[in-house]
């Protein structure tokens, strides 16, 4: 194995208390409080439909942030919130705003130091390198849908990463929190590993609680996957 690539949303950063913490922020700049747990939260349920809408060809090619302004527009009519477009457009970009989870920027070290990492993820390259600056992550590539105009479980993405890299899949590990995206990425020959994030989606989270099959590494988090390696 020469390579690892992870899942970034909810496997190396904390979505969903980074969006309700700039809420909260956005909310005492504007004199009232927004529903920002709420609206974390169905703005995340929104994601993979929108993303299907592409993989259907119901529409064309959009990228993550674009799908995410049009979900968020209809999260705010939802709501009855009303906010200008200048703010939307301020609120849209919390997603390049994301807090690493505690044991990932060291974890992210100590692999890089004998494998080549790289992101894997439905994120548009824009969004991705904002959340890497933000955050401290030490990538050595960006590899993202937006490269292959598809999103994942799509196999062009999952391929398209092993091909720019110049290596079997077999020799190319994704590291994710979800197990479907372990499961797409093994029927193509990938290696995989499994780290649970119980707390993804909020005290309620009920699903990738635990690894469901059995993954070629299942760790705590990515400073045990790095002694798992030999680390």
């Amino acid at each position: 194995m020469k390579a690892i690539v992870f899942d970034v949303f909810g496997t190396v950063v904390d979505w969903r208390s980074s969006l309700i913490h700039q809420f909260a922020e956005l909310g005492k700049e504007l004199g009232y409080e927004l529903p920002g747990e709420a609206l974390a939260d169905q703005w995340r349920q929104l994601y993979a439909p929108s993303m299907d809408r592409v993989r259907k060809g119901e529409i064309p090619w959009t990228n993550l942030d674009d799908l995410h302004r049009e979900s968020l527009v209809q999260l705010l009519d939802q709501h009855g919130i009303v906010l200008n477009e200048a703010t939307i457009d301020r609120i849209n970009p919390f997603w390049h705003q994301l807090t690493p989870w505690p044991d990932v920027q060291r974890g992210l070290k100590r692999l890089k130091e004998d494998y080549i990492i790289g992101t894997l993820t439905n994120g548009n390259v824009s969004l991705m390198v904002d959340v890497a600056r933000h955050a401290e992550l030490p990538w050595d590539m960006i590899f993202c849908a937006e490269l292959f105009e598809h999103y994942k479980p799509d196999a062009e993405v999952y391929l398209g990463a092993c091909r720019l890299l110049r290596l079997p899949p077999e020799e190319v590990m994704l590291c994710a929190a979800h197990n479907a995206d372990l499961r797409a990425a093994r029927a193509l020959g990938m290696k995989t590993a499994f780290i649970p994030r119980p707390t993804e989606y909020g005290p309620q989270q009920q699903k990738d609680l635990a690894a469901e099959e059995a993954w070629d590494f299942v760790a705590e988090d990515f400073i045990a996957l790095s002694e798992q390696l030999g680390k």
